[in-house]
């Protein structure tokens, strides 16, 4: 589980998040929806340790959280490219890894291909895992990149708009393997998304944010309308 309590977060002058309390269970998809300029985005990198929070606290499993206790999978996927999608997902390993075996994929334990292989075909990808991760499509790239979340063995995994520069039917796909992952693994997954609709299908709570503040939760199919309003159009879809 992970748990945001009185979660604030300043820069300067201005309070860009205020009081978040957010609760993820195991085995959960949670996405947080929200126009751009609420929070969505800050709250994430809050809950990874990317950016410092001012007040509140993170806990995860009900400790203070760790850094391998969260598995970040980004809207930019940060691939090396010109490395095997196999070799990309390796290196989920690496914070368990002594410093000798991380400084090349060609020293990586044979136990760590293994399972990385595995968590290659758990995305079903395991047929692709020795071409390179450039050549990839990129809904293929973002499941490689969920592969190398899982080889990390966290139990937390947070998803800053996973899907944004997907095209629908690779978006539904990612989606629907997050949630699967969730479920399947027993993973609190939190997605930030853009895209209401996605949510619905997929999500089993929804979060909506508006300036900083949480002002809806619960029922993914629950209207979403007033966490757009005055704000851009495009954002519903």
């Amino acid at each position: 589980m992970l748990r945001l309590t009185g979660l604030a977060v300043r820069y300067g002058d201005r309070e860009i998040l205020r009081g978040i309390d957010i609760e993820v269970a195991a085995g959960e998809l949670l996405a947080v929806l929200g126009a751009n300029g609420s929070g969505k985005s800050t709250l994430l990198r809050a809950a990874a340790g990317l950016d410092p929070v001012s007040r509140g606290s993170i806990t995860v499993a009900d400790r203070q959280r760790r850094t391998m206790d969260i598995a970040l999978v980004f809207q930019k996927i940060h691939l090396v490219g010109r490395r095997s999608a196999l070799d990309n997902v390796c290196a989920g390993a690496l914070g368990r890894l002594p410093l000798r075996r991380s400084l090349t994929p060609a020293l990586f334990p044979r136990d760590v291909r293994e399972e990385a292989m595995a968590c290659l075909d758990r995305v079903g990808l395991a047929n692709r895992a020795h071409d390179r991760a450039g050549r990839l499509s990129g809904g293929q790239q973002q499941r490689v990149a969920i592969a190398r979340a899982l080889c990390q063995r966290a139990p937390v995994v947070l998803a800053d708009e996973p899907v944004s520069a997907l095209d629908p039917a690779a978006a539904e796909q990612v989606l629907a393997l997050l949630a699967e992952l969730a479920h399947g693994e027993g993973l609190a997954v939190l997605a930030v998304l853009h895209q209401p609709d996605l949510a619905r299908r997929h999500a089993d709570r929804i979060v909506g944010l508006r300036d900083g503040a949480v002002v809806l939760e619960g029922d993914p199919r629950q209207p979403v309308d007033g966490l757009y309003a005055d704000r851009e159009p495009e954002a519903v879809r």
